[in-house]
């Protein structure tokens, strides 16, 4: 299988199920931006954290592949065969949020982004993935979309917010609140 292409050198790519559309369509950013979502996770799990841990980011990959591939499917194309997001994909980042509130200090105000490389990577990733959410949500206002990809992405980007926080406790360094100028 060839790498290369050359079909998108004058600056259109295809969907799934063959529509060709401009490399800078809303449909493209979105999914891109999933795809540099994904990258950025790999990034975390990349870190010195624990196995759970990289399991979880594991499993959320997985996922944001098939989100990847529900947005760069062309809407109302029932030819093409495409994983879906089911609702215990969301129930799982939840319930893995629940364990780790369970051992982090309650939380009192904002947080600034730092601390730790990993705490910062998961920061980052957390804005990605608040990127990815606004293009998506922005699509859905022009073409349907499948609710789960958002659903799934609203909910982890409070799973890598909870993530950083427990690496702050794991790596014993300090959570540095926002303290507003008034």
């Amino acid at each position: 299988m060839k790498v290369y292409t050359k079909t998108g050198d004058k600056g259109t790519t295809s969907l799934f199920g063959g529509q060709r559309v401009p490399k800078h369509h809303i449909r493209i950013e979105a999914y891109g931006t999933v795809d540099e979502l994904n990258s950025y996770i790999g990034l975390i799990r990349d870190q010195d954290i624990d196995e759970n841990s990289i399991k979880t980011l594991i499993e959320v990959q997985d996922r944001l592949f098939t989100a990847g591939s529900i947005l760069a499917t062309e809407p109302g194309n029932t030819k093409v065969k495409v994983p879906q997001l089911i609702p215990s994909d969301i129930t799982f980042l939840e319930e893995e949020i629940d364990a780790m509130n369970e051992h982090l200090p309650e939380m009192r105000s904002f947080v600034l982004p730092g601390g730790h490389t990993a705490v910062s990577y998961c920061h980052i990733t957390r804005c990605v993935c608040r990127r990815a959410e606004r293009l998506i949500s922005h699509l859905a206002e022009l073409e349907t979309i499948d609710a789960l990809v958002l659903q799934y992405l609203n909910r982890l980007s409070d799973y890598l917010f909870v993530l950083g926080r427990k690496i702050v406790v794991d790596k014993d360094v300090d959570e540095v609140e926002w303290k507003a100028r008034m």
